[in-house]
């Protein structure tokens, strides 16, 4: 498998706008976290996580992401592992989230870029400063944030059997340690 800076390069190669690169960077440091809660290879996750929409600028519409983007991956040389748990994070692709890492990047997807929302909206502009209880009462408010999918959010969480406010605690903490280099 190729490593974290070949995934970077091909990221970069292919995302030009410093939000996707920023979201990438975050389901990447919420993946890592996922894999150590769960004894996983951190390495492969976090791949994942930072090549979930790599091609999502060139390819915004379903179905072409992610699955214009399947078989540069395979060229490249990356696992069917992450390539089907890449595509299963689009539920129109018809791919099943079989997977331990498949559910995880679902879980962790949506939810990141929610708590970014959640973060933008604070005085200071922090992660550390987004209360998970305030995270979960705006997760009712379809207004805010209304391109982030509830439904995902919480059809994520529930297929991995967390509690919601858990989960929200854990990607917010996992995306906290990384705060500085997402810039919030």
């Amino acid at each position: 498998m190729p490593d974290r800076i070949d995934a970077w390069n091909l990221l970069c190669g292919w995302t030009s706008s410093e939000a996707l690169r920023r979201h990438a960077l975050g389901v990447e440091a919420a993946m890592k976290a996922m894999a150590r809660k769960y004894g996983e290879d951190e390495e492969l996750w976090g791949v994942t996580g930072l090549l979930h929409d790599f091609d999502y600028e060139r390819y915004p519409q379903a179905p072409d992401h992610p699955l214009r983007g399947a078989p540069v991956l395979r060229e490249a040389g990356y696992p069917d592992v992450m390539i089907t748990a890449i595509l299963g994070h689009a539920g129109y692709t018809g791919v099943a989230r079989e997977t331990l890492l498949a559910k995880a990047l679902f879980a962790c997807d949506e939810l990141t870029g929610f708590l970014f929302a959640c973060a933008y909206v604070q005085p200071d502009k922090k992660l550390a400063s987004v209360k998970p209880e305030s995270a979960r009462k705006k997760l009712k408010d379809k207004s805010f944030a209304r391109g982030v999918s509830r439904e995902d959010i919480l059809s994520g969480t529930q297929d991995l059997g967390l509690d919601l406010l858990e989960h929200i605690t854990f990607v917010r903490d996992a995306l906290t340690g990384k705060a500085e280099e997402l810039g919030l």
